[in-house]
């Protein structure tokens, strides 16, 4: 028996919140599709979004497990009930608890420079169709520095530089900032986004849930 897609909406439509609000109006068109997974109503611009965390996969386990522990007292009872049930956490409080299907959304991340690896082949190869221009954007619980963002430009810089298709921007999400990369220019851009914003991001996001 195949195994049904995962359902990785709530990230998605997370990711197309976020850029619309913090970036303006250029993302206010998306919809949240396939192939890329967020799209303009123009087809000019194709998102794809991803996550990644680190690159021991021992650490990787303990990181969920200790994330989707019992020890939950100190958060708010409404918080507790959207976590159960919604199956997501991401976006109150910073993350520091992890619902059900987050859990999963989590376990099954690749390290940062194989996640952009594995895009970087994909978009060249036409896997996500024809669009005027490619963006990545990508989850992580890695806690990156500003410093390790750009390192990870140069990367993904080189690493596509000799294909005639590729990302013109990366987008790296943590809870409580967003790095945007230009892959032209290699300016990095850093928005902190308050705890009350991310709230904001996660009603929205589960307001098409299956459960609302």
């Amino acid at each position: 028996m195949i195994e049904p897609k995962f359902d990785t909406t709530f990230f998605e439509r997370y990711a197309m919140i976020t850029l619309h609000t913090v970036l303006g109006d250029k993302y206010a068109h998306l919809a949240n599709s396939d192939r890329p997974d967020l799209q303009d109503i123009e087809h000019s611009l194709g998102i794809e979004v991803t996550r990644s965390i680190k690159e021991n996969r021992t650490e990787a386990e303990l990181l969920v497990n200790e994330l989707a522990g019992k020890e939950i007292f100190c958060i708010n009872e409404t918080d507790l009930q959207n976590i159960r049930i919604y199956g997501y956490s991401y976006g109150l409080d910073y993350g520091q608890f992890m619902g059900e299907l987050e859990k999963r959304y989590w376990s099954l991340a690749l390290p940062l420079k194989r996640i952009i690896k594995s895009k970087v082949q994909k978009v060249a190869n036409g896997f996500y169709g024809a669009f005027d221009q490619f963006e990545l954007f990508i989850f992580t619980k890695d806690n990156l520095s500003r410093h390790e963002v750009q390192l990870t430009v140069y990367y993904m810089t080189e690493l596509q530089n000799s294909n005639a298709i590729r990302y013109s921007k990366l987008h790296i999400a943590q809870t409580d900032k967003l790095y945007v990369c230009d892959l032209k220019t290699q300016v990095v851009e850093e928005h902190p986004i308050s705890k009350e914003l991310c709230r904001q991001f996660y009603r929205k996001a589960v307001e098409n849930d299956n459960h609302a």
